[in-house]
Order: C-alpha cells, then structure tokens, then sequence
C-alpha cells in the first residue's frame, strides 16, 4: 500500500492546497503514483478509491484449451497496452505461482504395481501433510487438536528428496522416480470456470477515460477480433446483471398476475382488484426512495425486498377494499360513508402491522448483529415501501375505489340499455310458468 500523503508532500507544500490539487487533477495524481510505483519490481499496481472499484473495462474470454487461452490473453494484455491514457492492464491467470509438476510414466507403474491414486496420496502427505481423523490428536483441557504429519520445509523443497519417496510395490517398494518425473514450473493461482470453460477476464483500468470509446478502441484490436480456434468471448458481468435483472422482472411479474387472480377469486370480479393492485406503485416509489437516500446500490437483495414488500402492500389495500364492499353489499352504505368508515376502522390494523414488520427489519437495515452487505438493501427497500404504502394508501385507494366502481356501474347501465327487451311470447311463457 502506498501513502497518497507521502507523494503531495512533493508536490504540494501545504495541505490545504494538496486537497484542491486532489480534486482538481485526479489524472496528474494517478500518473503520479504509476510513475514513482512502477520502480517496484513485479508489482501490480491498481489506482484508485480504497473504498469503492476501480472504473475499468473487461474482456472475458472462454474456452476448453488452456493455452490457447492464455496466449488469447496475453496478446490482447499486450496490444492494449499501446492504447494510450490507460493505466493497469492484467488478466486473473497473469499472477504466477510455483507449482510441483509430476508427470507418471504409467506402463512404468503399471508394470510394478503402483496406481496414480498411490503416487498421489503420498505426494500429498509428504507437501500438504495427513490429516487424517484416526491420526492422534493432542489432548487438551478443553478441547482436542489434530496432529498433522508432514515433511519438512527443507525436504519439501528438495526434489532429489521427493523422488526418493518409497511407494508399495508388486514386489517391496520402489523409489517414486522409477514411476514419475518431476520439475518445478509456474502456473496460475486462480482458474475460475463458467459453463464448464475456462475463463480468463483481462481488466483494464480506464483511468478517467470514458468506457464506451475505450471499448471500441479495444474491440478494433487485432487480438480481440482474430481470437484463436476454441476461445470465444464471454458475457461481462454487466451484461450477466442486465440479464439477472430481466429474469427476475419476469419473476415479478409472474408474482403480480398470481396476486390478481387470487384477488379475483376473493372478491369474485375483475375490477375490483385493480383498486387492490393500485397500491403497488406507492410502495415501489417509496423502496427506490429509501435507497437513494441511504447511498444503496439497486441489488438482488433490494429486489428481494420489493418482492416481500408486494404482498404486505396489497394487505393494507385489501382491508380497506374488502369492509367498503361488504358495507356497500350487505347494510347498504353510501360508496362515501363505507369508504370513510373503512379508513376509520381499519386504520388501526394497518399502522400495527406496519409499525411491527418495520420494527423488525430495523436492525436488520442497521448492520447490528449480521452482515450489513447483503441483508441490509432488502431492509431497507422494506421499510421505505412500508412507509409509503401505508400513508398513502388511505387517501388513494379510496380514491381509485371510486373510480373504479363508477366504470363499473357505468359499463352495467350500458349492458343493461344495450339488452333487447323481452318480446309478448316471452312475457306469457313466464307468467304461466308463474302460475
């Protein structure tokens, strides 16, 4: 890590100035550091926020042959960085590591007894140690500690040691390079996989410079645009968002039309619920509210809370829906005083249960007692579409209710007119068939 302090005291004699320098040439600063941290032998150096990412541009590559993946990789780290104004460029298998390469020589070991299985187990017990549970274990007052066995740094270390390692035999034991070669090479420290392919994403950091042109500078490369047989380019993760996004848009809607008609079972109509439905909208408006006001990112966890946040907005519109009709219907209420009477009863149950699931989701919305970066969006999108759901689902539910129920007895008065009137034979069959 490095001290931005440290540089400006170079370039700045007084703190007061460093800190409009800081602001007012953001670029100068970082080429600053890459020019003095570029002194550092094999250091990967990345300019930015401590807090927050880096701006950069990747370019995700898949396929099943590794070299020829590695060397896709390679040559576009390389001709990218003649793209001038960029700062670090590296891919995810440029960090090496060393590795123990054991190569069997298998009509070899077939010949004197020894499977690969054999010559595995004992190279892993002689680096990584055995661990195994019948071993012993160390005896303490309170607890028990494994005793893992394994060869010493040194040894470790020592090829000629390793390839005198004895493995079982058909006929006694032989030295372990009677049945394998080995060597000490360099491999990557991470191989990541999507679809069952290997992936290697090339980030490049676009120090200031706007993505889009840096993006059509990239993709006019040779490199990206002649990749070899068997790599192909893979999804950013961008574009995976925007389709993670997609996906659960259907999902929601999928809940939304669940919800109608479940409505439309209970009040036995297709109008009505829209009245219901109508409170969603209040609750969205508030959940996207709450988090612009916290400084949270739109995320799967807020988007799970808008899910929660579908049923318990439609709760409150059903109370008030539900005593208004049943006022309406069975003591024959005026559409007005029903609606006030609802709102007036049913006021009560719908602050209490509110206040309650908010109150629950408080602590989680403040980080206390579990990990704030994924619980806490989806808190928050709760309490901010409870708060405004609840307020003003009283004044506009009744609002919408009204103006559903007078289309709803408009279009039945205009049945009604439209309906032919019954003809003189049908007037005598039913009162005869009265009489």
């Amino acid at each position: 890590m490095c001290n931005a302090s440290s540089y400006w005291r170079e370039a700045s004699p007084t703190s007061s100035r460093a800190t409009i320098g800081v602001r007012s040439r953001f670029g100068e600063i970082n080429v600053g550091f890459r020019e003095q941290l570029a002194r550092l032998p094999g250091a990967r150096v990345l300019v930015g926020s401590a807090d927050e990412e880096s701006d950069e541009l990747t370019v995700a590559l898949e396929g099943d042959d590794p070299t020829a993946l590695k060397a896709a990789a390679q040559a576009i780290q390389r001709e990218a960085r003649t793209i001038p104004g960029l700062g670090s460029i590296y891919s995810n298998a440029s960090l090496l590591q060393p590795e123990l390469i054991v190569t069997p020589d298998f009509a070899r070991a077939a010949d004197l007894g020894v499977s690969a299985e054999q010559i595995g187990e004992t190279l892993r017990i002689a680096t990584e140690g055995d661990y195994e549970q019948e071993l012993p274990k160390l005896n303490l007052p309170e607890r028990q500690v494994p005793i893992r066995v394994q060869l010493s740094r040194a040894t470790r270390e020592d090829l000629e040691q390793l390839e005198r390692l004895p493995l079982t035999a058909r006929h006694g034991t032989v030295p372990l390079s009677s049945v394998a070669t080995m060597s000490i090479d360099s491999g990557t420290s991470r191989i990541e996989r999507r679809d069952r392919n290997t992936r290697i994403v090339v980030h490049i950091e676009l120090n200031g410079r706007d993505i889009g042109e840096v993006e059509d500078q990239v993709n006019a490369l040779r490199s990206v645009r002649e990749l070899p047989a068997g790599v192909t380019r893979g999804k950013r993760d961008n574009e995976l968002q925007l389709e993670l996004f997609s996906n659960f848009g259907m999902a929601m809607l999928t809940g939304v039309l669940c919800v109608y008609m479940v409505l439309v079972l209970l009040f036995r109509g297709f109008m009505q619920p829209v009245t219901v439905m109508a409170a969603l909208p209040l609750s969205i408006g508030g959940a996207f509210g709450a988090l612009l006001v916290t400084g949270s990112s739109l995320s799967l966890p807020s988007l799970l809370g808008l899910l929660m946040l579908m049923g318990i907005a439609v709760k409150n519109s059903v109370l008030l829906v539900d005593y208004a009709m049943r006022a309406m219907r069975e003591r024959s209420m005026p559409r007005r005083e029903a609606l006030m009477e609802a709102c007036r009863l049913r006021v009560r149950p719908i602050i209490m249960t509110s206040v309650a699931m908010a109150a629950g989701m408080f602590p989680i919305a403040m980080g206390w007692g579990a990990d704030p970066s994924l619980r806490a969006p989806m808190a928050i999108t709760v309490i901010g579409g409870l708060l405004t759901s609840t307020v003003l689902s009283l004044a506009v539910i009744p609002v919408v209710f009204t103006y559903v129920d007078d289309i709803v007895q408009w279009a039945a008065h205009r049945f009604r007119r439209r309906a032919p009137a019954p003809t003189m034979a049908q007037v005598a069959d039913s009162m005869a068939a009265a009489s």
